[in-house]
């Protein structure tokens, strides 16, 4: 009956009608506002957490990587402070490529301002049909052949400037494609030179898109990445894990190659680029 009596009322009093809806709308709007408010202060809180943990490290230096309703920090490997780490020694890179790919997983690029953790790597040896090597020693593939922990930049399809860090010795004809990176500074440098104001894992997944935040051309050719200063590879965390699978986008070269599993990437990261269902987990590291 008291049901029945307020509609009744409503019905006989537009005015009354109007107010609750008045009412309801208000609730509403002060709803939506205290969910905003909450999930400022929840970003609040999560940062002040990581922050607390490492309270060395400059705010500016870290990136967040949104997913629904929770933020998780990148990159995923734990990175030492930067003015503890020192280049990487020559010898270093002075292996078989299939060996020197999955130790540079946690390593750092750095140029300038600008440093990314290497998370997706891709080996190419001198008798692979998918290496620049099958082509000979040319103008173009020349510093493929040079001593280990030179860079090797092409341009493929003329637009993208593809990153490889030589190997083995002097002659080889071998190296390793920097696939995909993590930002860990100069977020603004890479964004511009993107031209993606996004801190979302396809800002750097994808080896032309490392090139590109990098700033590189075909100059960068040769140029020694165990010097100090330019560009070059710091010493960095060893994944816990690493994913293997097969390479990308060589399906012109002898199936051997194709199948071969010669790619390697940081597990439990989102900085690795498509196709991500091809890789599996390394079973002996």
């Amino acid at each position: 009956m008291a049901v029945n009596d307020d509609v009744e009322n409503v019905r006989r009093s537009p005015r009354l009608a109007s107010q609750r809806e008045v009412d309801w709308e208000e609730k509403f709007a002060l709803s939506r506002s205290s969910q905003e408010q909450a999930k400022k202060i929840r970003r609040k809180r999560i940062s002040m957490a990581i922050c607390s943990e490492n309270p060395a490290a400059p705010k500016k230096n870290v990136v967040y990587v949104r997913r629904a309703e929770r933020t998780e920090q990148a990159p995923i490997c734990k990175t030492p402070k930067l003015k503890e780490v020192l280049p990487l020694k020559q010898s270093f890179f002075e292996c078989d490529a299939v060996d020197l790919a999955p130790r540079l997983l946690g390593k750092l690029l750095r140029r300038e301002d600008v440093v990314l953790q290497i998370t997706e790597v891709e080996a190419y040896r001198q008798d692979d049909t998918a290496c620049h090597a099958r082509f000979g020693k040319t103008p173009r593939t020349a510093p493929l052949f040079g001593q280990g922990g030179h860079a090797y930049v092409y341009l493929c399809y003329g637009l993208h400037v593809m990153l490889n860090v030589v190997a083995d010795k002097d002659g080889v004809g071998a190296a390793v494609l920097i696939r995909s990176c993590a930002p860990v500074s100069g977020l603004e440098t890479i964004q511009t030179r993107r031209k993606q104001q996004t801190i979302k894992p396809i800002l750097l997944t994808g080896p032309g898109k490392i090139g590109q935040a990098l700033g590189l051309t075909t100059q960068w050719s040769s140029h020694p990445l165990f010097s100090p200063g330019g560009l070059e590879i710091l010493d960095g965390s060893s994944p816990d894990a690493i994913l293997v699978g097969p390479r990308v986008g060589i399906e012109y070269a002898l199936p051997k190659d194709v199948i071969a599993l010669w790619r390697f990437a940081i597990a439990g990261t989102p900085w690795v680029s498509a196709p991500r269902n091809t890789l599996q987990l390394q079973k002996h590291l």
